[in-house]
């Protein structure tokens, strides 16, 4: 056989390529089923939010008006949006949500760099710490938390803002609990990037911080993307830090006036906190649509760099 003779494919009858693709139309298929079955409750439950947020009341997913007939739709639990309490909560968990994604990702970011780039004392102590760290729950710490921040609030100027009783306080507990988390997942980032550019950019002259912000962060812009989305989501929905550090609607969030509208003692009026919630979702959703295009792209990075 000579170098230039070329193999050609091996032929196969009609019958048995029917059925090679009768097999992946059926896998297709199983594939689809699966997908649709994982999803529906999810699917259902939202739908059933929707459904909810604008009926009198329902039975299962159908609205029923008070004669218990299929109808009865309604912008009466929307009234709530004529409450102050509700928009200063949705100011509290924006600027909660903010200030965590602004200091995790800007701390999750530099730490990460100099772990993953840098070689000094303690490095791989450090990495094992914040692995400890991230094991601590806030249900664990919560009394040494608050004796912090009683400490903080004793502090003139800083206390009334991040001490007890403060959004800042708030935010600078979720943050401090988000940053193990951040600072492993960028770390990951970067070493997954090749170290020519900022090798060449370093023979230049440029200084660390120059190499970080013009060369290294726009290469893991769908890492912070994601880190973004993940802290953005874990401010918005915080529950158990803003309700045992707060005192009062003033500092409130959603999460926390949301559970004010339920009552052990008076009727609840579900639909309307169904309202609530779907009020509380449209920030998240257009957060992700901002960024969904670089969570689609978060597997296209630089080769992996050396040691």
């Amino acid at each position: 056989m000579t170098a230039t003779t070329k193999l050609s494919p091996p032929e196969y009858s009609p019958e048995t390529v029917e059925r090679f693709e009768a097999r992946q139309r059926n896998g297709r298929r199983l594939a689809y089923a699966f997908l649709i079955l994982s999803i529906s409750p999810i699917v259902i439950g939202y739908a059933w939010l929707v459904i909810a947020s604008f009926s009198y009341r329902t039975q299962g997913l159908l609205p029923v008006n008070a004669e218990g007939g299929v109808g009865g739709l309604t912008l009466s639990n929307w009234d709530f949006l004529s409450d102050g309490a509700v928009w200063s909560a949705m100011l509290n968990s924006f600027l909660i949500a903010v200030a965590m994604v602004i200091g995790v990702g800007f701390v999750s970011t530099t730490a990460g760099y100099a772990l993953a780039r840098m070689k000094f004392v303690g490095r791989k102590g450090f990495l094992s710490m914040t692995l400890v760290l991230h094991a601590f729950k806030a249900e664990m710490l919560l009394i040494s938390i608050f004796f912090v921040l009683l400490t903080i609030g004793k502090w003139p100027v800083i206390g009334s803002i991040i001490g007890f009783n403060t959004v800042g306080g708030v935010a600078l507990v979720m943050i401090a609990l988000e940053l193990p988390l951040g600072i492993w997942l960028m770390k990951g980032f970067f070493d997954g990037l090749a170290w020519d550019m900022e090798r060449a950019a370093m023979i230049d002259g440029a200084s660390r911080f120059r190499v970080w912000w013009e060369i290294m962060l726009p290469q893991i812009r769908p890492g912070i993307a994601a880190l973004s989305l993940f802290t953005f989501i874990a401010g918005w929905n915080a529950y158990l830090v803003p309700f045992t550090f707060t005192v009062g609607t003033k500092v409130a969030n959603m999460p926390v006036f949301l559970n004010q509208l339920v009552s052990d003692t008076a009727p609840v009026n579900w639909n309307q906190i169904a309202a609530v919630g779907m009020l509380q979702l449209i920030p998240l959703l257009i957060f992700f649509i901002f960024t969904q295009e670089l969570l689609l792209n978060i597997y296209a990075g630089g080769s992996k760099g050396g040691n």
